[in-house]
């Protein structure tokens, strides 16, 4: 009997030499980074990424010590190149107000077109840090947005220091809103796009930021009907503590419940509450929209109401709008294929009257403007949050309309 090693001695066979790649890390954060963002930090194991690289599990471990590892290095790796993004290089000193912001604007737009699969990770899935590592993201942020305050206070000398605050965190909004959705332009040309988008929201003229008094709850609010409660307590706690986190039984404790069975007499499971609160977010974009077409003049005219009542649903329920966003990877498959086609006929929808209004944009170019503005509503509201220091509704409603109606090209006369 022949031995292996004579067996592959024998001339004519082929040995085959199995080496491992020097960039074998680099493709692991790859590999994870992409499955991070199309199906959040909880949709992932590390048997999955291992299988996608196409290496064991403990061939993993080697170079990773936990799923935790990868994502965090993920969601900091894009913090450090947003501050990156927004540091201007030395020669910068002898460029124009407008060049240097205009030069951060495009850096942003490049570095998010490059990363657009988890762009929005930090965004979304950012809360799922530890504590240091969660403080180091929002320290990176924060030095983000405080270079973009100088440069804009730079273009628009005299603005308040919420002003800048918001047309800031508009401009991030605004450049990773790519990150959202699928719409497909030429790079070159969605580029140009998003920063037309940007420094509309630098030049928008809105209403006056006053300190107002909290709005306080009505003293007998009307009792909602038990199934209704149990979807408002689960979207609280869904938003409150990531969907991964939250139990039935916790959803029943906070709606008063004796047990976590008699959940069950009203939503099949955790995850049939999730689908029902995503197919109430989407339904009241989806069922406003025949209506006010119905009874409006002209386009623009149905545009800026449906933009109002956009705004005013997200206000009057925050949480579902947040939950809306942040976990639609938690839904079933086969819910999410509805809703996705009722959030797609909704933003064509919109992208429809908008081009009837503009008619210089493509409606691929108008889908993108409306996930923009969108994505607007959700932003400012977890960047400023509610109350006095809240942006109002009336100036997200404003910067809504901008982004859509009134974008235009680069301040002429920018050179650097």
């Amino acid at each position: 009997m022949k031995s292996a090693r004579t067996e592959s001695a024998e001339p004519g066979s082929e040995r085959v030499v199995r080496r491992r790649p020097r960039n074998r890390r680099a493709q692991i954060a790859a590999t994870s980074a992409a499955a991070f963002g199309a199906l959040g930090y909880h949709g992932v194991s590390m048997e999955e990424i291992a299988a996608k690289v196409g290496i064991s599990s403990a061939a993993l471990y080697r170079h990773y010590p936990s799923k935790y590892s990868l994502f965090r290095e993920e969601l900091l790796r894009l913090g450090q190149i947003t501050v990156d993004a927004v540091t201007l290089p030395a020669e910068a000193e002898s460029w124009s107000a407008e060049a240097r912001l205009r030069y951060v604007i495009d850096a942003l737009i490049a570095q998010a077109v490059t990363n657009r699969p988890t762009v929005t990770l930090a965004r979304w899935e950012g809360r799922y840090l530890d504590d240091e590592d969660g403080k180091t993201l929002t320290d990176q942020f924060a030095t983000s947005i405080t270079a973009l305050r100088r440069l804009i206070a730079a273009v628009r000398p005299g603005l308040s220091k919420r002003d800048e605050f918001v047309r800031a965190v508009a401009i991030l909004s605004i450049v990773s809103s790519i990150g959202d959705h699928h719409a497909a332009l030429p790079t070159k040309s969605l580029a140009v796009l998003l920063a037309s988008a940007c420094w509309t929201a630098v030049h928008a003229v809105l209403p006056t930021f006053a300190e107002s008094p909290v709005a306080q709850p009505s003293t007998d609010p009307p009792t909602p009907f038990k199934h209704q409660l149990l979807l408002a307590k689960a979207v609280e706690l869904f938003h409150e503590r990531g969907y991964p986190n939250v139990s039935v039984e916790d959803i029943a404790a906070a709606a008063d419940l004796a047990a976590a069975s008699a959940v069950y007499r009203y939503y099949r499971s955790k995850s049939d509450l999730l689908t029902a609160a995503f197919r109430r977010a989407a339904d009241q974009v989806a069922d406003a929209i025949g209506p006010v077409i119905a009874s409006s003049a002209t386009p623009s005219a149905a545009l800026t109401e449906l933009i109002e009542l956009y705004v005013a649903g997200s206000f009057a329920e925050r949480e579902l709008t947040f939950v809306y966003y942040t976990e639609f990877s938690h839904v079933p498959a086969e819910d999410r294929v509805v809703l996705r086609n009722i959030q797609r006929l909704s933003v064509a929808e919109w992208g429809k009257l908008l081009v009837a209004v503009r008619s210089d944009l493509s409606a691929a170019q108008a889908r993108i403007l409306v996930h923009a503005a969108f994505g607007l509503v959700v932003d400012l509201g977890r960047a400023l949050g509610d109350g006095r220091h809240g942006c109002p509704q009336d100036a997200v409603a404003r910067l809504m309309r901008v982004i859509l109606f009134d974008t235009a090209s680069q301040p002429p006369g920018v050179r650097k």
